[in-house]
């Protein structure tokens, strides 16, 4: 089919086709873009926490109304330790300060000289008295876990003494000491100055994220310290049950702890799993926003396809009935408005590539997003190119099938 007369007709009448050609390019720009994004943000909320097996964990926070002495504290907190361990299907119990994907926890700067004024890396601080290799089943990659010896209790009212051992996440080691292979037996500073706590790296794990799980390798520059320390009301436990006894675990240890205990207190549970929904929640809703704009988009779009060649064919009545007359076949009609309607959504994919690279890289700039992957501009322009052809199928049909006896009546 000769590709001359069908533009010479477009360029005659622009009005429509611009528009549908604009219509395509702009939904193809948007929609490569919230596919990607709506990938982009599923992959992050899969990201492995560094926590095995999280539907087992739960943590516990127990609070009194007011803080106990520092002996007292300790064995306050030893206590509720045993009481915890002794409940029926928990294999193992830790006491931590803070808890992956929680979105509350303590961020410390660290250095590795005490000659540096600033800061080289921020790291999120796991105060934890038992093990938590054991108790998250952390992947320890080089080194090893605290030893019993190295355990500090602290009073935080009276004391400035500080752990100095710790256990770093691999990505916390490689912004630490960049280029290095290895990092046990390197020291790195709690804070920046003389005054700046020394700790001697003693493990590595594979994976540990922060309470904040920040997008980016921030989300994984955590350290452990062996510490166990008094002065505040309130202390936090981290509870790994036996599969498939999680609910009954968490709830014999909530009644547990209360039935223990002396006096009035406050005990709150949450899983590692409850921690995951809420703190990936907008990103999921922000994600189902946009698989919904993108549907709609595909519907306004096919609409106006169908709409616009539904007026052609109605326009042309005349003139295809004398094609039809004069010896055209339906296959003649059929494929001159499908290449008509190709020619404009090529047109709009065109431009719509452009668009979409340009609203990518504003994403980059601004939300810190990697660049579009070519596959979703390819697999774009192909799922617009179908949809054009699909979307005028029906009208260019019924143009088909206008009888040659039409253009003798109305002519």
């Amino acid at each position: 089919m000769e590709i001359r007369p069908i533009l010479s007709a477009l360029l005659r009448n622009k009005t429509g086709p611009i528009l549908v050609a604009v219509q395509v390019a702009l939904s193809l720009a948007i929609l490569s873009n919230a596919i990607y994004i709506v990938k982009d943000r599923q992959a992050v909320s899969a990201r492995a926490s560094g926590v095995a097996n999280e539907g087992e964990v739960f943590s516990v926070q127990v609070r009194r109304l007011k803080a106990l002495p520092h002996e007292a504290s300790l064995a306050s907190q030893r206590a509720e330790i045993a009481t915890i361990r002794a409940v029926a299907g928990v294999t193992s119990v830790a006491q931590v300060s803070q808890t992956p994907l929680s979105r509350s926890g303590n961020t410390t700067g660290l250095a590795t000289d005490y000659k540096q004024v600033t800061a080289v890396a921020l790291g999120s601080t796991y105060q934890a008295a038992e093990s938590l290799v054991k108790t998250w089943g952390l992947q320890l990659t080089e080194g090893r876990d605290f030893l019993p010896g190295e355990l500090l209790e602290i009073d935080a009212n009276t004391s400035k003494e500080y752990p100095k051992v710790a256990i770093i996440t691999r990505v916390l080691g490689e912004k630490l000491w960049p280029g290095a292979t290895s990092f046990v037996g390197k020291q790195m500073l709690n804070g920046t100055g003389s005054e700046a706590n020394p700790m001697r790296v003693v493990g590595v794990v594979d994976k540990l994220q922060t309470p904040s799980a920040q997008i980016g390798a921030k989300g994984e520059q955590s350290f452990i310290i062996p510490a166990r320390t008094t002065g505040d009301a309130g202390y936090g436990y981290t509870v790994r049950a036996e599969p498939g006894q999680l609910d009954r675990v968490l709830k014999e240890t909530e009644a547990a702890l209360r039935a223990a205990s002396p006096e009035p207190i406050i005990v709150k549970t949450k899983t590692l799993t409850e921690y995951r929904k809420l703190r990936y929640r907008a990103d999921l809703a922000l994600a189902w926003m946009l698989v919904t704009v993108s549907v709609l988009l595909l519907l306004i779009t096919a609409s106006g396809i169908v709409g616009m060649a539904s007026l052609w064919v109605t326009q042309r009545r005349k003139q295809i009935g004398v094609r039809r007359a004069l010896g055209a076949r339906r296959i003649d009609i059929l494929r001159y408005f499908i290449t008509e309607n190709v020619l404009i959504t090529s047109a709009g994919v065109a431009a719509g590539v452009l668009l979409a690279l340009g609203l990518n890289q504003l994403l980059v700039s601004k939300l810190e997003m990697a660049r579009l992957p070519a596959s979703y501009l390819l697999i774009g322009s192909g799922v617009f190119l179908a949809l054009g052809v699909l979307a005028v199928y029906g009208p260019a049909w019924r143009a088909a099938s206008i009888s040659p006896a039409t253009a003798t009546r109305t002519a």
